[in-house]
């Protein structure tokens, strides 16, 4: 095995290490440390936030250290009330199961895992990353043995000392969140244990869990763990990172499709998109200052926001899904021509407008019902017949409001077929439509319809 080396040089470059226990870096010179994160399965997929912890468990793997990636299964049933202001929501045994085994998959994405016997993995650690579920130890944990073994350790003062507990005693607290960072502590001590770990990493407002399972090992073992915090990132505008109009930015393509994931790292303000290289992406610090050169001197070729995109875009979703939400982002901002397009790249965009069908059932992107879905056309009965025009179909299918607005539409040089700036009122003909079945209407700047033709 390859010789482990001090990551925090690294992390500390990237914006990464926020805080960190005294001792951990003469840790990280001895020998191999064994590291672990803990994920929240109160949704069934991670959400661009994630991604900074996650980033900090691959570095560690990257210097020859062992991530340990724990999904909360015994404690996303109550509920971590670090940075809340109310009490959450318990949610379902079987809910909880299912959203741990997707964030699971989505964790393989990052880490290179140890794929080995538990026998073997204990007895001959790697820097293969291990993937455990804290329902485990944490079911079948009965609640004498608990508070005899591990409650006996921590006074109710040191408790609430701690932030996570301090800011929620106006608004109030219950026994059950009060008792989540006992609960994260005996992770701690279950993981180090088990396999050695001897250092946690999490946001910077976990500090106060992670330091309490550094006591209880303290404690129970007289033994030195350490904690590492990562920072909780917010763009220059000051809006919290990974939110956007539409919600939380997610790495399940069935919630955020690929295009919008793309499309949110394409928006990156450009004072914060060097910062995010540096989160986000393993380019060096001479491909960042390249970058960050090219941002300063052409700031409009936004050259920085398409390389972020690009590459964690595939990261997330792979080339091939990149390459279709690369695509739709080019037509959509008048980059390159629908026509240009392959049939799966004009599918994913046909699937970001909202549509009308033939058979009248418009739908949006979102599921929503498209405005102005009423009688949809067919392209084999008007077509056919060489008599709809560019005003009869936009009117029929609710696209304008009149005949008069479709014709200033026109005359103003605001509508534009498939890409094209309409000229004239025309005749539509097959030859019209993409794919044989797609035409693409953009009313000004922004406003996109596709009108899709079941039976061309």
């Amino acid at each position: 095995m390859t010789r482990a080396k001090n990551p925090l040089t690294e992390l500390a470059w990237r914006g990464l290490a926020h805080q960190h226990t005294e001792g951990l870096e003469q840790g990280f010179v001895s020998g191999q440390v064994t590291a672990y994160c803990g994920f929240d399965p109160t949704a069934p997929s991670l959400h661009v936030g994630n991604l900074v912890p996650v980033m900090g468990l691959v570095h560690l793997q990257h210097a020859g250290h062992r991530p340990i990636a724990l999904v909360g299964g015994g404690t996303g049933m109550i509920g971590d009330p670090s940075g809340k202001s109310g009490e959450r929501q318990l949610a379902a045994a079987d809910t909880v199961e299912a959203n741990a085994r997707a964030i699971r998959s989505q964790l393989e994405r990052f880490l290179e895992f140890d794929e080995r016997s538990e026998t073997s993995v204990r007895a001959h650690p790697t820097s293969g990353a291990l993937m455990r579920d804290n329902a485990e130890w944490l079911l079948p944990l009965k609640a004498v043995d608990f508070m005899r073994d591990v409650g006996k350790h921590f006074t109710v003062n040191y408790m609430m000392q701690k932030e996570s507990v301090k800011a929620r005693l106006e608004a109030g607290i219950s026994y059950t969140e009060f008792s989540y960072m006992l609960l994260q502590a005996y992770d701690y001590l279950q993981l180090h244990e088990r396999y050695g770990t001897t250092l946690q990493i999490g946001g910077s407002d976990q500090w106060g869990n992670i330091t309490a399972g550094i006591e209880l090992i303290r404690r129970t073992h007289g033994r030195t763990a350490h904690a590492l915090t990562l920072p909780l990132v917010t763009t220059a505008s000051g809006t919290k990172f990974g939110k956007t109009e539409a919600g939380a930015v997610w790495l399940d393509p069935a919630r955020t499709t690929p295009y919008r994931f793309y499309q949110f790292w394409i928006n990156t303000d450009d004072r914060d998109v060097v910062a995010h290289l540096k989160f986000f992406t393993f380019l060096d610090r001479a491909e960042i200052d390249a970058v960050e050169s090219e941002l300063a001197a052409h700031p409009e070729r936004r050259s920085a926001q398409r390389r972020l995109a690009e590459d964690v875009t595939v990261r997330v979703h792979g080339a091939e899904m990149a390459r279709l939400a690369r695509g739709v982002s080019e037509v959509l901002f008048g980059a390159r021509s629908v026509r240009e397009l392959s049939e799966p790249e004009v599918d994913a965009l046909v699937g970001e407008l909202s549509t009308v069908d033939e058979d009248g059932d418009g739908a949006s992107a979102a599921g929503q019902p498209a405005s102005g879905a009423s009688q949809p056309a067919s392209a084999a009965g008007m077509l056919a017949e060489r008599g709809v025009t560019v005003i009869d179909l936009l009117t029929e299918q609710g696209i304008v409001k009149s005949r008069g607005e479709a014709r200033r539409l026109i005359q103003q040089g605001g509508l534009y077929l498939n890409g094209e700036r309409c000229t004239e009122d025309r005749a539509i003909a097959q030859g019209d439509l993409v794919l044989g079945r797609y035409l693409f209407v953009r009313k000004g700047a922004r406003e996109q319809r596709v009108i899709r033709f079941k039976d061309a």
